[in-house]
């Protein structure tokens, strides 16, 4: 009797124990001084995705929030179906087109160096952000910028509109000797 009564408590912990486990595995507990754009680098999501599974409106996250850090589990066979596809998809842009590029920085007198995705550039200095038009290229898009290099979609501005974009570069000479350029982009998909 005793023999029963254990293995039956430690397959009802065994049965009961992972399956919470396997719930929190794909949540995340949102920490003082995360951003969304940190968050969704380092469980290789996009911004979008966060703010979808999370019904979020905005870019605030607060210190203690848990989040969804990957999709329902109830449709875990047809992510994985579209991560596949993303692969191969994400080495061919799907948009090519020649665009007015200007360059930012996040050192000037106001700046909070927080962009509309949530990454801190003033922390992050080597990071390569491209502020554009989100109705012609999607927030978090990767897009690769002639004479700047692979970029993350990350910023809006009140001048971003149509085929503009506005790149972003720590040190303010060599944004000033960027000026204004006209250059070819290939926006990948997320």
């Amino acid at each position: 009797m005793k023999k029963f009564l254990l293995l039956t408590t430690s397959a009802f912990f065994l049965v009961f124990g992972f399956s919470g486990a396997a719930s929190a595995a794909g949540t995340y507990k949102v920490k003082s001084g995360d951003t969304l754009w940190g968050i969704s680098k380092k469980h290789k999501v996009t911004v979008s995705q966060l703010k979808s599974w999370n019904k979020l409106k905005s870019n605030v996250i607060k210190p203690k929030q848990v989040l969804k850090v990957s999709g329902s589990a109830s449709k875990s066979k047809a992510p994985a179906k579209k991560t596949g596809t993303k692969k191969a998809a994400s080495t061919a842009a799907y948009k090519t087109m020649t665009v007015k590029a200007t360059a930012y920085t996040a050192s000037c007198k106001g700046c909070s160096g927080i962009t509309a995705t949530g990454i801190n550039l003033k922390k992050n200095p080597n990071a390569k952000v491209i502020s554009v038009d989100p109705k012609l290229i999607p927030l978090g898009s990767k897009v690769y910028v002639e004479g700047y290099g692979m970029a993350v979609a990350g910023d809006t501005g009140g001048a971003m509109r149509g085929k503009k974009i506005d790149l972003f570069i720590p040190s303010k000479s060599k944004a000033i000797q960027w000026g204004v350029r006209t250059v070819k982009i290939k926006v990948y998909k997320k």
